[in-house]
């Protein structure tokens, strides 16, 4: 059994800027794994335990994205690969699900591709089940545990807004993984050694079947976005003294004035 988990770097502090296409800066800030994907690495992982199965990632983004497959290969994933070319950057959601899934394709035939619940940078959550869509399999989303993995299928649970909904899937299939499905592991250094010079293998447009780079990119994004901007900080503060009486009276008066109350 082969799974693919998608993977991204992201971020790593709220400093950051835009351009003025409404792009994130990512040049010479921190970043780490997005956090949802630590999930879906887990999860794989767990599979692989008892499956023996083969677990590979994949991420979009440019060479320094490096850094986040091998944060998974400490964890004690199998393969990394790495899409990246200048004609992907400026994608919207549409645009990378596409990529990803081209991608996908070329690395092989996995039977479970499994996501993060959604990325700390876009918050769409729209990613995997397109990404599904154009690669014409099923999809669940929200999976708040695994069941069960059969020869050709997998049964999980789903986390509805108002129930828990149990749903047997056919393989090739993808899902969605909530947070706290499992506990993520922690990097190893013992692997960290041993995958030190590890290949990861890179793909650009021109590894691609469908080389049209319409496709990609800003120009495959029939979206744009018209406002981003970093969240405002605010550090305004008061002091209060007094008896307990008086402080529930002032937290009271307070709450009513901000109307949370």
């Amino acid at each position: 059994m082969e799974i693919t988990v998608c993977i991204k770097q992201v971020p790593g502090t709220t400093e950051v800027k835009v351009d003025e296409r409404g792009n994130l800066i990512r040049d010479g800030i921190d970043s780490k794994m997005n956090p949802y994907d630590l999930y879906a690495v887990e999860t794989a992982l767990k599979i692989k335990e008892k499956s023996g199965a083969t677990v590979n990632v994949i991420t979009m983004g440019p060479p320094q994205s490096e850094a986040v497959i091998r944060e998974a290969f400490m964890m004690g994933v199998d393969e990394g690969y790495l899409l990246t070319d200048r004609k992907f950057a400026g994608a919207d959601v549409l645009a990378t699900s596409y990529t990803l899934s081209q991608g996908i394709m070329k690395t092989g035939k996995p039977q479970l591709i499994i996501c993060g619940k959604q990325t700390t940078d876009g918050d769409t959550a729209q990613v995997g089940p397109e990404m599904a869509e154009y690669m014409g399999i099923p999809h669940v989303a929200n999976v708040k545990k695994i069941l069960e993995v059969k020869e050709n299928s997998i049964l999980v649970e789903m986390d509805m807004p108002t129930t828990l909904e149990t749903v047997e899937i056919q393989f090739p299939c993808l899902i969605t993984v909530e947070k706290g499905i499992f506990q993520p592991r922690l990097p190893s250094y013992k692997r960290k050694k041993e995958t030190k010079d590890k290949l990861i293998t890179y793909f650009s447009l021109k590894d691609f079947d469908d080389r049209d780079d319409k496709n990609y990119g800003i120009n495959g994004s029939p979206t744009q976005v018209e406002r981003i901007f970093p969240p405002e900080s605010n550090t305004d503060k008061e002091t209060w003294t007094g008896s307990g009486e008086e402080l529930g009276n002032k937290l009271f008066e307070k709450l009513a004035e901000l109307k949370f109350i």
